[in-house]
């Protein structure tokens, strides 16, 4: 195995590229916890020493009251004498991102109504702090993005998802200039939930040019691309994924290089070896970028993915002697 595999402590360049990557989607499939399991997971990442690659916890506007009945009793804040909450991870508010429907303007209000109650609850130390500042948003019109923004409150962060499988520079145009980002479904639970390598590209390379950052979700369990299972089924169907490490490095290369017609190389790379991270650079073949391109990048385009799981990625992190 490579001497770059056996990177500790932690280099810059990896902790620059991992640094609050993951929102938390335990709800949803293939992990599709309850409540009570999906918030004792996010707490139990917070209290781990991979805390910092946490990013936020992801539930829908309809289910805020019922992640505030499981959660209540951990988030920080004070809760009389016993200590209760003294010891549920770090003393910050819990982030959330908040999914909402958004086919019409009273269904997208009603959401917003559920967000503002669900904040001025959880303002509170005595119901304990939490804040819902993200919101991720499934369009099908590039027409929906204004009406959506028109609807917004300013200390809301919008990202919107586009359909699959269609071309993406329109709807990023619409995003251009505004403060708002955009999300691509990188998988899912059946094979043709995955875009083809050119559609990734092509995403990564209109929100560069236009100055619009993203997020990512779905099929990024692993670092690095190859043959997963699909689900946890006791038989899973299995699928070539795409590796996270795959894709925020060519996120990297596209910023900072345009579009090189090496990223679709980069995105589909399945050799763990030709990547490397030392502690200013990291590399992937002949390129190398420094921990503070890295670091830029990560915090005004490549923002974050969404997964079902926080253990698989850093467990397989780990099995690769990268951290």
């Amino acid at each position: 195995m490579p001497s770059a595999f056996y990177a500790f402590p932690m280099t810059h360049s990896l902790r620059a590229l991992l640094t609050d990557l993951v929102d938390y989607a335990g709800l949803f499939p293939p992990a599709k916890l309850d409540m009570a399991a999906a918030v004792e997971a996010y707490n139990r990442c917070r209290m781990s020493e991979q805390e910092w690659m946490l990013g936020r916890f992801v539930v829908p506007a309809s289910r805020l009251e019922e992640f505030s009945n499981a959660a209540g009793p951990i988030l920080p804040g004070t809760l009389g004498t016993s200590g209760y909450r003294e010891h549920a991870g770090t003393s910050e508010p819990w982030r959330l991102s908040v999914l909402l429907d958004a086919p019409d303007v009273p269904t997208l209000n009603a959401g917003l109504d559920m967000i503002d109650a669900f904040n001025e609850r959880h303002s509170s130390e005595d119901h304990g702090q939490a804040i819902a500042d993200v919101a991720e948003i499934k369009i099908s019109e590039a027409s929906q993005i204004d009406m959506v923004l028109d609807e917004l409150p300013e200390e809301l962060f919008p990202f919107f998802e586009f359909p699959t499988g269609m071309d993406c520079r329109g709807f990023v145009a619409a995003l251009a200039g505004e403060r708002a980002a955009a999300k691509i479904r990188t998988g899912g639970v059946t094979p043709n939930a995955f875009p083809t390598p050119g559609e990734v590209i092509d995403f990564l390379a209109a929100c560069a040019d236009a100055g619009v950052p993203f997020k990512a979700t779905a099929g990024l369990h692993h670092p690095v691309r190859g043959v997963y299972r699909l689900t946890y089924d006791k038989n899973p169907p299995t699928c070539t994924m795409y590796g996270f490490v795959n894709l925020f490095m060519a996120a990297v290369l596209v910023k900072v290089k345009g579009r090189d017609k090496a990223a679709e190389r980069l995105l589909t790379e399945e050799d763990p070896a030709a990547f490397s991270f030392m502690n200013n650079v990291a590399r992937w073949g002949s390129f190398g970028f420094e921990a503070a391109q890295i670091a830029m990048v990560r915090e005004r385009f490549a923002l974050s993915f969404g997964s079902c799981s926080f253990d698989e990625p850093v467990e397989d992190l780990a099995k690769l002697r990268w951290m």
